[in-house]
């Protein structure tokens, strides 16, 4: 179990503290395994405290559908945005967001997301990412208006010991060199922390990149850039002659439907 902050204040808007309060206690009663992510859990986790909007609701793919049914035989507007990983419940012009996978198809949450870690928030005690998976949920938000890098530094600074690093490594071993950069980005941010990563995951990276260096380049000409960012990297696709591996849009919808 991780150190979490005793008193982690959240400061959403006020004429949507009855809403979020009453999302949680319905999704307690449902019996669907939740947890809360995004700032909630960075806050607890850190201690960084910053003003929230939001209010994220990881989940299983396969409870997806259940969340939103048991929501919606109470009234609830639902709304599945993308059916790779995101979806809405609404009441009025509220809502809260269920993530069952990461934006860009990498990764889903599964059943090691699921820890003893909790928070209280408005009223209610709920389950959270554990640092792990708060990882994993950052680490390819890499965008021209939002980068995590700096909420993956904090969270390696303050729950280094709580990381399950075997399990980092295994669930981004196709991703390697992004957590590599990550944790190349940790030691240049904190040169006295350097020894808060295992030495034995350096290593690993470091071999893993001494061994890809001298090796042919790929034949298929794709850009890996769309996991981070598909608005940065358009141009890749539609003018330099790069293939598109993530398949979306060059935004995304954030508003109610009717």
């Amino acid at each position: 179990m991780s150190d979490t902050v005793a008193d982690p204040s959240f400061h959403p808007p006020e004429e949507a503290v009855a809403f979020y309060d009453e999302a949680l206690r319905l999704l307690k009663e449902s019996g669907i395994p939740f947890l809360l992510s995004g700032t909630y859990a960075v806050t607890a986790y850190t201690g960084i405290r910053r003003p929230t909007k939001d209010l994220d609701v990881f989940c299983k793919p396969g409870d997806y559908p259940r969340i939103l049914a048991f929501f919606q035989q109470r009234g609830y507007r639902t709304d599945v945005e993308d059916e790779r990983w995101i979806a809405k419940v609404w009441k009025g012009e509220h809502f809260f967001d269920v993530i069952f996978a990461m934006s860009n198809g990498t990764i889903a949450v599964n059943d090691s997301w699921f820890g003893k870690d909790t928070i209280d928030v408005y009223g209610h005690t709920v389950g959270i990412t554990p640092p792990t998976a708060l990882i994993l949920s950052k680490v390819f938000i890499q965008d021209r208006y939002r980068y995590d890098g700096a909420d993956v530094n904090h969270v390696i600074l303050k729950q280094s010991e709580a990381i399950d690093w075997k399990s980092l490594l295994d669930q981004m071993d196709l991703y390697w060199e992004v957590l590599m950069s990550h944790l190349l980005n940790f030691r240049f941010a904190y040169p006295t922390e350097r020894d808060r990563v295992p030495s034995w995951l350096m290593t690993e990276l470091t071999e893993r990149l001494h061994a890809q260096v001298n090796l042919p380049a790929p034949r298929v000409k794709v850009c890996r850039g769309r996991l981070f960012s598909p608005r940065d990297y358009i141009a890749d696709i539609t003018e330099w002659g790069f293939g598109d591996i993530v398949g979306k849009g060059l935004e995304e919808r954030h508003e109610s439907t009717h």
